[in-house]
C-alpha cells in the first residue's frame, strides 16, 4: 500500500475506535494472495495488539460450518435438498432442508431454548435436541429469510454425523490445517483478548464470559487472528487453496433470500451473508458474542477483502468499518485487470463453432471461453446470456443467467457435421431458421417480402 492509502485506512480505524470506545480494534487488508495492511488501536493486556492475538469471531464460524456441508455435498454424501431427517433422524423440524438450514430459510426459532446461549456453558447434542420442540419452527420451511443460530447447531451435528468425529475435529483435519489456519481454535490459546462491555455512560468495563457453547458452538465458538482471517477473506474471495472448488464457493456467495427485499442490498446465501454496496457485491460474514465483534468481508471481483476484530459487546460499527476499507483500497489503489494472455489450450473444434447463432430471427454470439466454456449472449446486449461448462461430449450446463441448470447440447447431422444447438428445448441454427427441419413446428415457406 501507498503511504497515502495506509494513512487513509489507519484513520479510519483510530476514529471507530476513539468514538466507539472500543477497549481494542484491529484491521487487516488483503489483495491477491497476501495480507497488504493490518492496524491495530487501543491496548490488550497493556500492549499493543498484533497479527497474531486471538479474538472470539462469532458467527463467522457459521461460514466454517457451512464449507464442511458444502464438502460433503461435492462429495456425494448428501444433496442440499435432503430433508434434515435423512441424516439426522429424531428432531422435530425434520422435514427443513440442509440448503434452508445453510441459508436461514428453515423457519427455525432464533435461539435456543432456555439461558441466553451466548453467556452459559451449553450442553450436548440429545439436551439440545430435547428442547427442541415442534414450537421450535416459527415460520413455514422456505417462505422468509430468518436468522436462526439453532440451525448451525444442527449443522454441526449433520458433519459430526457424517464424519464420525465432532464438528471441530473436522473442521482441524478438513479445512484449518490445510489452509495453514492455526490460530483459529475453539478457546483462547496464547495471546488472546479479554472480552468486555463497555459502559454506556462512563469510561469502564466489565468483564464478559466466554464459556463453551456446547453443541451450539457451530453457530459461534471460534476464535481467531487477523493473519488467519485474511487467509479466510481470501478464501471467501475464491482462493481457496484447493478445500472447495472455487465454483462452490462462488455458489455459496449467491444470495438465496434477501432481507430487504425492496432494495435488496443484503442478503444470505449458503452460510455467506451478501451486500451491494456502491457498486460492488461483498460477500463474507459479521460475528458478535458478549465483549467481541468481528467482520470478514471480500470483493470477488478485484481479490479485495477486510477484517476487523473488536473486543466490545456492541457499539462499534464493525460491518462499516470493514466496507470502508475495501472502498478506501479501491479508491485510492484500483486493482489493474488481470493481463491478457492468448488461451494455449483453445480446442479448434470449438473455436469453429463460434460466431453467430440465431434462436428464430434474433441472433446471439456464441464466445469460446478458457477451460472449454462456452458463453451465449444476444447481439442487441439485451435478452437471455449464460455461461456453460462442459458436461460431457458435445455438452454444456448453464452456469448463470437464465439458463442455469439447463443443458446446452450441439446437435450434428448424418454426416457428423455441426446442425444446431438444443438449449432447453430452444433450437438455435447458423442462420435465421436456417436448419428448417430441427426447428419445432417446421418452416412451411422461405423469406419473402409481403
Amino acid at each position: 500500500m501507498l503511504q497515502t492509502t495506509e494513512h487513509a485506512l489507519l484513520r479510519r480505524l483510530a476514529t471507530e475506535q476513539s468514538t466507539s470506545r472500543a477497549p481494542s480494534l484491529v484491521a487487516g487488508v488483503v489483495r491477491g494472495d497476501a495480507l497488504v495492511w493490518h492496524g491495530e488501536r487501543g491496548r490488550v493486556d497493556g500492549a499493543a495488539p498484533t497479527t497474531d492475538t486471538q479474538y472470539r469471531i462469532g458467527s463467522i464460524t457459521k461460514t466454517f460450518v457451512a464449507v464442511l456441508v458444502m464438502r460433503l455435498r461435492d462429495e456425494g454424501v448428501l444433496d442440499l435438498n435432503d430433508p434434515l431427517e435423512a441424516h439426522v433422524p429424531g428432531t422435530s423440524f425434520g422435514r427443513a432442508t440442509i440448503a434452508q438450514l445453510l441459508s436461514h430459510t428453515a423457519g427455525l426459532t432464533s435461539e435456543s431454548p432456555g439461558s441466553w446461549w451466548e453467556r452459559t456453558p451449553g450442553a450436548d447434542w440429545d439436551a439440545l435436541n430435547r428442547s427442541l420442540t415442534p414450537d421450535t419452527t416459527k415460520l413455514r420451511p422456505g417462505s422468509r429469510f430468518h436468522y436462526s443460530n439453532v440451525g448451525y447447531g444442527v449443522l454441526g451435528e449433520v458433519v459430526a454425523r457424517h464424519r464420525g468425529t465432532d464438528w471441530y475435529s473436522a473442521l482441524r483435519a478438513e479445512v484449518l490445517d490445510p489452509l495453514g489456519m492455526a490460530r483459529t481454535t475453539p478457546h483462547p490459546e496464547g495471546a488472546a483478548a479479554t472480552g468486555y462491555a463497555v459502559h454506556p455512560h462512563a469510561d469502564v468495563l466489565l468483564h464478559e464470559p466466554t464459556p463453551d457453547a456446547g453443541a451450539m458452538a457451530p453457530a459461534g465458538q471460534l476464535w481467531s487472528t487477523v493473519a488467519d482471517l485474511s487467509t479466510w477473506a481470501r478464501f471467501v474471495g475464491g482462493d481457496t487453496g484447493g478445500v472447495l472448488h472455487p465454483d462452490t464457493v462462488a455458489e455459496m456467495r449467491e444470495p438465496a433470500h434477501v432481507e430487504d427485499a425492496d432494495a435488496w442490498t443484503t442478503g444470505y446465501g449458503l452460510g455467506l451473508q451478501t451486500m451491494r454496496v456502491g457498486g460492488r457485491r461483498l460477500a463474507g460474514h459479521g460475528g458478535s458474542m458478549p465483549g467481541f465483534l468481528a467482520m470478514v468481508l471480500a470483493d470477488p471481483a478485484t481479490g479485495t477483502g477486510a477484517l476487523c476484530f473488536a473486543n466490545s459487546t456492541s457499539g462499534v460499527g464493525i460491518g462499516a468499518l470493514a466496507v470502508d476499507l475495501i472502498t478506501t483500497v479501491e479508491q485510492l489503489e484500483p486493482s489493474l485487470p488481470a493481463e491478457w494472455e492468448p488461451d494455449p489450450a483453445a480446442d479448434p473444434a470449438l473455436l469453429a463453432l463460434t460466431g453467430h447463432w440465431y434462436w428464430g430471427p434474433t441472433p446471439y454470439v456464441l464466445r469460446l471461453l478458457r477451460d472449454r466454456w462456452l458463453e451465449l449472449v444476444p447481439v442487441s446486449g439485451r435478452g437471455r446470456a449464460s455461461r456453460f461448462e462442459p458436461a460431457g461430449t458435445d455438452e454444456w450446463v448453464g452456469l448463470d443467467g437464465y439458463y442455469a441448470g439447463e443443458t446446452l447440447a450441439l446437435r450434428r447431422d448424418a454426416a457428423g457435421d455441426p446442425s444446431h444447438l438444443d438449449l432447453a428445448t430452444f433450437v438455435f441454427t447458423r442462420l435465421p431458421y436456417g436448419t428448417p427441419e430441427a426447428v419445432p413446428g417446421g418452416v412451411e415457406e422461405g423469406w419473402r417480402t409481403t
